[in-house]
């Protein structure tokens, strides 16, 4: 039996994925298939491409500070330019170039350039806003598939984890041949129906818990919560699709969030834990 996991994405809080993956190695449960949408992404390529969930953890705390410094100015002085001028322009926001970079980098350490040299099944959405199209970054195109052109294998791990996790209004659109790429949770969130056509006879759905709104809530609380909300919404055919889902509470972890990437990891690793008897049934259905 394969199983696969499918994880949402979710800003700074994807490093949860990470505690998930690592509680579910040392209870000896073995991952066959993975996907991940935008920080999902982040996370499933490095755990397809060889590296322990632990090394994720620590990869990701290094990288974080360098993907985030930089992003609230650009949006205000592009949010104030449009009230002045009535015309809101991208050139402020950041590329992204950093985490392409940095993944192409870490691919080429495991002797990996293009997506399809990753032996470990893997998915990664995105949605090209031109064409109103979701596109899937994979190193096997499904036998079934009734759209084969919506799959790309001829693209660097970089440029496919930062074309999934070009977040609207923080990075550029990512572009790659003709497309025009932004993150594929605009379109699925957690991508386990691609898991499941990879293969996978399990699928375990891993998302965030929206936090609650209260009279000590600022306006990143009120945009997470709306973020989750949308993410689960648009997610609701994958996740019915699932064999379990597993929810990971952050505590208010805002999107940009760097302090809290400790505490996150142990939020994901924690879920598994509180969860693993129900998971464990599940494998044995």
């Amino acid at each position: 039996m394969k199983l696969g996991v499918a994880l949402s994405g979710g800003g700074i809080r994807g490093i949860a994925h990470a505690g998930v993956l690592k509680a579910l190695d040392d209870n000896n449960i073995k991952v066959d298939i993975i996907g991940g949408t935008s920080s999902g992404g982040l996370i499933a390529s490095l755990y397809a491409m060889g590296y322990t969930p632990y090394y994720i953890y620590i990869l990701f705390k290094r990288y974080a500070k360098d993907i985030v410094v930089g992003h609230t100015n650009p949006i205000i002085s592009g949010i104030g330019n449009y009230m002045i001028n009535k015309k809101l322009t991208i050139s402020g926001l950041r590329t992204g170039e950093n985490i392409e970079k940095a993944y192409n980098d870490l691919a080429d350490k495991k002797g990996i350039k293009n997506i399809s040299d990753i032996e470990m099944p893997l998915v990664i959405p995105s949605v090209d806003i031109t064409k109103a199209k979701e596109y899937v970054f994979t190193n096997y195109i499904p036998y079934n598939a009734e759209d084969k052109s919506q799959y790309i294998t001829d693209i660097t791990v970089g440029k496919a984890v930062r074309a999934s996790s070009s977040f609207p209004a923080i990075f550029c659109p990512c572009e790659f041949k003709n497309h025009k790429f932004l993150d594929g949770g605009a379109l699925d969130n957690i991508p386990v129906t691609e898991v499941r056509k990879q293969g996978a006879d399990k699928v375990i759905a891993v998302n965030f818990k929206a936090d609650n709104i209260d009279s000590e809530s600022n306006i990143m609380d009120i945009a997470m919560r709306t973020i989750d909300i949308m993410g689960n919404k648009i997610s609701e055919q994958s996740l019915e699709n699932s064999d379990y889902i597993l929810t990971v509470s952050t505590d208010k972890t805002g999107l940009l969030d760097v302090e809290k990437l400790d505490s996150c990891y142990k939020y994901g690793y924690m879920a598994v834990q509180n969860n693993l008897e129900k998971i464990k049934n599940i494998m044995k259905e």
